[in-house]
């Protein structure tokens, strides 16, 4: 496996910083590198396993629809795509879907959606506003909307028209004096640092919204598909967005994004206003379909039941300054160590964690993690947390 490590410095080019160990199996909330050696799991691929490695659930979806058809275009049509549609558009009142490959080309769907929306009150009706910490993905247009002024450095000129708010008070200031198309927001800010926007915050923007007539915007991409303890996060607050972007866990291994369009912008679009070749893919459906029908109500509260308990378990921990998150999206701030220190630590120990804007531990562990694995992991980041 040295040599994989040295193939992969190579050759691939260098846009990661990659843990020290290469992983080559893994079962449920346990993966095992090429030693044999055992780790538990709290990131799930960055919220991607929603079921953990190698679910039998999911890859028996998956293999049923590879040994039928595994692609064809969208000149055609194919039941995964619709049904996955279907189930997606009812579980959330949103009545259209765009199949893509990432949460960014599903952001990117959604700027589109909100501009061509806005243009009706003018070409100069263009302007998005996002939310500074936020993030919204790695192309150009994705990055400019993204509020973390260091993922912009290096890659001027961006595409223009964001505005980026601190609160509601600056999101107030703009939409009296630009002529904003939309706004877009994530409920809780994953890489910002697992910040969670307060129930008044997201209910002032979704009035607005209403008001003014702009497109509300919602980004799930991370938060979404059981990741919160709601099918989306947007649901813990009562509220109804125009555009609801996710990709992530409802691929649970496969490249997905989607689009999914509320009653104003159903019919937003026409023929060749957009498209993906790979969207919608008969294979990545069925999979995604399957996890999307297993996210039912005691799943949902068994997810808030753990983020919970994993809350708990931190909140006066030595080496703790602050906790954060929603359902299974946990930000750990430690009170003096660097939380890339603590990770190194963590993955020492045989737990694998992820980290977050200001300094934050971010757990994302799979949806069904066995209670006696947490437990254990627990124990693991409690001790890599302490100071001294």
């Amino acid at each position: 496996m040295k040599e994989i490590k040295s193939i992969d410095r190579t050759y691939v080019a260098n846009t990661y910083a990659r843990f020290d160990v290469a992983l080559t199996s893994g079962s449920g909330s346990v993966a095992y590198d090429e030693n044999g050696t055992k780790y538990i799991d709290m990131g799930a691929g960055i919220a991607v396993n929603l079921f953990g490695y190698s679910d039998p659930v999911w890859q028996q979806a998956v293999i049923q629809q590879l040994q039928s058809l595994q692609h064809t275009s969208n000149l055609y049509y194919t039941e995964p795509c619709a049904l996955l549609a279907k189930e997606l558009c009812e579980r959330t009142g949103m009545k259209k879907v765009f199949y893509c490959n990432s949460g960014a080309e599903a952001n990117e769907c959604a700027i589109k959606a909100a501009r061509k929306y806005g243009s009706k009150k003018g070409a100069d009706c263009y302007k998005i506003i996002t939310m500074t910490d936020s993030f919204h993905g790695r192309t150009l247009t994705t990055l400019a909307a993204t509020g973390q002024d260091h993922f912009h450095e290096l890659f001027q000129p961006l595409t223009p028209g964001f505005l980026y708010a601190k609160d509601m008070d600056d999101i107030q200031k703009y939409v009296a004096t630009e002529k904003v198309a939309g706004i877009l927001i994530e409920c809780v800010q994953g890489e910002g640092g697992v910040n969670v926007f307060s129930e008044e915050f997201v209910k002032g923007v979704y009035e607005l919204c209403q008001k003014e007539d702009i497109i509300l915007l919602v980004d799930e991409v991370q938060t979404g598909n059981g990741r919160c303890g709601e099918l989306y996060a947007f649901m813990h607050y009562g509220i109804m967005p125009d555009v609801v972007t996710t990709a992530k866990g409802l691929g649970g291994g496969l490249p997905i994004g989607c689009t999914m369009l509320g009653e104003k912008v159903k019919d937003i679009f026409a023929p060749g206003d957009n498209g993906s070749t790979f969207g919608g893919n008969p294979v990545v459906c069925a999979g995604a379909l399957s996890n999307l029908k297993r996210l039912d109500d005691t799943l949902l509260a068994e997810v808030r039941r753990k983020g919970q308990k994993i809350k708990d378990a931190f909140a006066n921990a030595e080496g703790v300054k602050s906790v954060s998150g929603l359902g299974l999206m946990i930000g750990i701030e430690p009170s003096s160590k660097k939380a890339s220190d603590v990770a190194a630590e963590c993955l020492k120990n045989h737990v694998l964690v992820l980290t977050a804007g200001h300094n934050r531990v971010r757990l994302l562990p799979a949806l069904n993690i066995e209670d006696d694995l947490l437990d254990q992991a627990i124990e693991v980041i409690k001790e890599a947390l302490k100071e001294g």
